[in-house]
Formats: C-alpha cells, structure tokens, sequence
C-alpha cells in the first residue's frame, strides 16, 4: 500500500482502563508513526483514511498456544472432548498422519482468516502432521496470503521411534533456519509434552534451541498423565525435568499449565519462562488452592490461548470468572489489571521477543498490529477512564484488522479473499481427512 495508513477520530485503547478520545493514528510501512489529537492530523494525497467515527482502536489479540489445523480435526461429538488426554493424543495422532500438505494449507488459511475477523493479529502454533517440512511450508504460505502474523512449530514426540522424531525435529530445524527474518512468519522447535518425549529427543531440542536461538514451544503440563507419567520414567516432575534439560528460560513458549504447583510455578517465573494460559482448562494439584491461583500470583509472564479450540474471547470470559474467585478471597486486589495484562500485556511481551518490534500498545514507534471494533466506548471527560473496557473490547465485532501495517480485514470482511471459498476448502479437506480415516479404520 502506497501512501499512509490513516485511522481519523479514533478512541485509543490503553490496558489501564483508559482511552484517548478523538485520536488520528498515523501508519507507515510496519509502524505507528504519530498519535495524536484528530484536528493536528490532516488527510494527505495518497492516504488511506478510516473513518472510525469514534470507534476504539486498541492493539492486535494475540492467541499465545494454538492448532489451527489439528483443532478444526475434531469430530463434531462431544464424547471425545471427555476422553482422557492420552486417549485423545492417540486419536489426533492416527488423523494427523492422513494430513496431506494440500489439506494443512487450507485449513491453515481458513483458521488464519477467522481469527483475523475476530481482531487476532498474532497466532502461536503448534502442528501435528506426518510431512513436517511440507507442512510448515504450507502453514507459510497460507498465512502469508491473508496477512496473518504467525509462530510456527511442529508437536514432535518419541511415540513412532527415535528415528522418527530426529527427522521431524530436523525438518522443523531447518524451517525455523530459513525463517528468522521473515516480517510475518517464523520458526519455531516444538515438542509435544514431557510424557511424550524421550531423554534424548528433549535434549537434542535444547541444544538446537540455543544453537539457532530460536523459541520452543510445547505443552507444560498438560494432563495428570502428563506428570505421572514423567514421574515414573524420570523419577522427575515435569518442571523440574524440562528445567534440568535447559528447556525452560525466556526462548520458551509454555502451554497448558494444568499440573502445576507453587514452587513450580515460581521458578517458570524465575526463568523468564512465557506461558500461554487456557483458562478454560487450568487446574492445579495442590489441596485448597484455587485452580487459577499458583499461575496467577507467581507467574508474571502470561497470555491467553485457545488450543485451537473456541476463540480469545472464550478464554478472557473463564479467566475472568477465575480471577473474580480468587479476587473475592482476598489474594489477588488487582482484578483489571490482571485481566489486561493476560488479554495485552502479557501477549506484547511475547510479540515484542519474537519480532524484536515495540508490542502491545496504540503508540509513536509500535509495530502497527491493530484492530478497530464496532464500539464507542464512553469515558470519564478528565480522567479517560473508561469502565468495563475490557468487556467492551471482547464483545464486540472487529470492523478493521491491520497486521504488519497491512489491512487484512475492512468493514468486518476479509480484504482480497473470500471467506466463504476459504471455508468450503477448509471443508473439503476435512472431508477427505475424515474419508481416509474411515476407510483406514
């Protein structure tokens, strides 16, 4: 796009319940250039001008532990989400080696198109697929299509044999190797759990962690099976085991922490360790502890993600009935700011070490990953501030979303494809997945 991206009389978000009312935003190439009063800034030859009559401009969502493909995988019945997590992994394994590369594409690109539509500009994610190497290309170039900012890594374990793994991990290697520049798309090591993966296989990820300085991404403690397990093969819990092999520190995205305890939970955050919280999910195995509570009040580097499952708005709805309960206790004062730094804060964080570009905030310098919602949020005329923020934003349909300095989404339409043809494709190869496995069963 030539010329400057020009939002006009805009309310601008900021995470402490506050907004600027009657703001221009001014983009150039990937970044915020100027915010200011709406009358300072004039429309130029050349701009791109949105007309925001008002509307709050707050930055991108970022979904911090997703599967985009493996999540859509799912059969429709309800019966499989009450399966033990093992049971679970065992299916999504056998489907996941009937994905072809055409398949991963379009249900990639669909996946990528819906969360564009609801305001996400920043996806962490983690497949599950039998060609690593085509599939990860194929997760590329679907995002790169429709705009979306993505992490991209494979769920590698040991369950088909060391040979197996080394090649996969191999292939996601040298994925990672050729995209550590790319402005939208990079690389990163995945593992699937503890329970999963071998001695060998956890530490080969380290040491090619470190040497490429790339981010791992994996699931923490996902399940009971996930630590009993452990505990039995390791004589280790799963944190401790992962610390002991390097795994944990500030390259390390962590998902699903469901089996943790306080002293856990400590030295996540003592290791700088990034962890990507489904509050739908999150339970602990400490007696007399709120669920939430040992990741909440010693975890400071947090985010929200929908294990492809449900969307962000989903998850801030059950982290914010988590937060009330322990807030009622008495143990956590602070319930907005945690809450903005799970949906904002937190996520800016993670952007900012993955892009190395200012994250999380409508301001001069930012990287310009932004969304406009179909809101006009009322606020205090001295103060700004602006009650229920948060809730708003969540409620609310995305008119505008703008990755990268990029608009991707206009009006609440997909810009430069079309969501109906992206959704029956994505149909279709669900179809032919679901027909192999039928026909393999």
């Amino acid at each position: 796009m030539e010329g400057r991206l020009l939002l006009k009389n805009c309310a601008v978000f900021r995470a402490d319940g506050r907004v600027r009312t009657g703001m221009a935003v001014v983009v150039e190439g990937n970044t915020i250039r100027r915010v200011a009063p709406d009358a300072q800034v004039p429309v130029l030859p050349g701009d791109w001008e949105v007309a925001c009559r008002g509307r709050l401009v707050a930055p991108g969502l970022v979904d911090c532990h997703s599967h985009l493909v493996n999540g859509q995988l799912l059969p429709p019945s309800g019966n499989f989400l009450l399966q033990s997590p093992r049971e679970r992994l065992e299916r999504m394994m056998r489907v996941a080696r009937l994905l072809t590369d055409e398949d991963v594409e379009a249900l990639t690109r669909f996946g990528a198109a819906r969360a564009l539509r609801d305001g996400v500009t920043l996806v962490v994610d983690h497949l599950s697929c039998q060609d690593v190497a085509g599939g990860l290309a194929a997760q590329a170039r679907a995002a790169e299509s429709v705009g979306l900012r993505l992490v991209v890594s494979h769920s590698t374990h040991s369950l088909d044999g060391a040979a197996q793994a080394e090649t996969w991990l191999e292939a996601n290697a040298d994925f990672t190797r050729r995209h550590r520049e790319h402005p939208l798309v990079r690389g990163a090591l995945g593992f699937h759990a503890s329970y999963t993966c071998d001695h060998a296989l956890l530490t080969r990820v380290s040491r090619l962690s470190r040497e490429l300085d790339a981010p791992t991404v994996f699931h923490l403690a996902e399940s009971e099976d996930d630590l009993t397990t452990t505990y039995a093969r390791h004589n280790q819990r799963v944190v401790p085991r992962l610390d002991a092999l390097g795994l944990l520190g500030p390259r390390a995205i962590a998902g699903y922490a469901r089996a943790l305890d306080s002293s856990e939970a400590a030295r996540l955050e003592e290791s700088g360790t990034f962890v990507a919280l489904a509050a739908r999910g999150v339970r602990t195995l400490e007696r007399g502890v709120d669920p939430m509570e040992a990741v909440l009040s010693r975890i400071h580097l947090l985010g929200l993600g929908t294990g492809g499952h449900g969307t962000l708005q989903d998850e801030l709805l059950a982290a914010t009935v988590g937060v009330l309960r322990i807030s009622r206790a008495g143990r956590l004062p602070d319930v907005d700011g945690t809450l903005a730094h799970l949906l904002i804060n937190g996520p800016a964080e993670l952007c900012t070490r993955l892009f190395g570009l200012p994250s999380g905030n409508v301001e001069e310098g930012s990287i310009a990953d932004l969304v406009v919602y179909d809101t006009v949020p009322p606020a205090d005329p001295e103060t700004g501030y602006s009650p229920h923020l948060l809730g708003q934003l969540s409620r609310s349909p995305v008119s505008w979303t703008v990755v990268n300095g990029r608009v991707c989404v206009r009006e609440g339409q997909l810009l430069g494809q079309d969501y109906v043809e992206l959704s029956r494709a994505a149909t279709d190869a669900l179809h032919r997945v679901w027909t192999r496995a039928r026909l393999g069963s």
